[in-house]
């Protein structure tokens, strides 16, 4: 009982203390194993704090994908004398095993963790082949579309939220004068949302083409069944992969339309079109809108939650 009980008052101290009696803990999401570590340092919150974060940033990302897409994770956690909150993160490969390294503010708090999408976006570059470095916008834009609404998939996050999110971001996207594609330039916009743009548009034609039965998360869960970041993958491949498992070219052609020139999608319209209305600091959801259906589509979770929370 002794030893329970100190078990118990490690996991609740902070994280400086704890990490320096433990080496850190192995949780099991999404039938992978994921190793944590905490290196020295202050840090406020508590040991169980942080590790429930990281199990329900993996959580969403099993949910978006069916599975986690590692089998096996490091994720170091790196506490930070300044800032607050989830500082920067980072996911390479240094080996057979795939690490996450994220440093977090010294002062951070519980909620800070519940309002990251930090961690959830690194997970989620995991479930997708690596590709030549003048495609980073196809890595970084799948995290960047995909994590607001795996999160919001388990309840995390609103529809509300996530489109407002949209709506203020996609513009970053869009390309500027001298622009010359998604593959040839390489702003911090057309890589981030740039990518997710390309995601974004996407995901809508998919679900027209299909009247609703697919969607990019669709593809993306063949894609992730089929590789990961531990493999290196031509990038038409792996959206010829995901093509494949839709039935519809929709990757493919708009990878031919966007990667070597500019492209307007015009945004207000497509909006327009979905029923995403702006309404003061959030959006409403008009249902009488022409594709009303292809936004309720796309947050539909593809399984019951219960596929996580089963985990060990």
């Amino acid at each position: 009982m002794l030893i329970v009980l100190m078990a118990l008052m490690m996991l609740a101290a902070p994280v400086s203390a704890r990490a320096a009696q433990l080496p850190g803990a192995t949780l099991h999401v999404g039938g992978a194993e994921i190793e944590v570590s905490f290196e020295a340092g202050d840090l406020s919150l508590t040991c169980t704090a942080t590790l429930d974060w990281i199990s329900e940033s993996a959580c969403a990302v099993t949910e978006y994908y069916g599975h986690f897409p590692v089998r096996h994770l490091q994720v170091d956690v790196v506490p930070f004398d300044h800032g607050k909150g989830v500082v920067f993160g980072r996911t390479f490969v240094p080996g057979p095993v795939p690490v996450i390294r994220v440093t977090i503010g010294r002062v951070a708090t519980v909620s800070d963790l519940h309002e990251d999408w930090i961690m959830t976006h690194e997970m989620v570059h995991l479930a997708f082949p690596s590709v030549p470095e003048k495609h980073h916008w196809i890595e970084e834009g799948i995290a960047t579309y995909v994590e607001p609404i795996a999160r919001a998939q388990i309840g995390d996050l609103t529809a509300a939220k996530v489109w407002r999110d949209m709506v203020d971001g996609m513009p970053h996207g869009l390309p500027d004068a001298g622009d010359r594609g998604l593959d040839n330039t390489h702003t911090w916009g057309r890589t981030y949302w740039g990518g997710a743009l390309f995601c974004l548009l996407a995901d809508v034609e998919i679900h027209r083409r299909t009247r609703n039965q697919f969607g990019l998360q669709d593809a993306l869960r063949a894609i992730a069944k089929n590789g990961s970041m531990l493999d290196d993958w031509p990038l038409t491949h792996a959206l010829k992969v995901g093509d494949d498992a839709i039935g519809v070219p929709v990757l493919s052609e708009l990878y031919d339309k966007m990667k070597d020139a500019p492209w307007d999608p015009n945004l207000p319209k497509l909006w327009q079109q979905l029923g995403v209305k702006l309404t003061g600091d959030s959006v409403t959801f008009d249902a009488d809108a022409p594709e009303a259906s292809i936004v309720t589509s796309i947050m539909k979770p593809r399984a019951d939650r219960s596929i996580c929370a089963k985990e060990p």
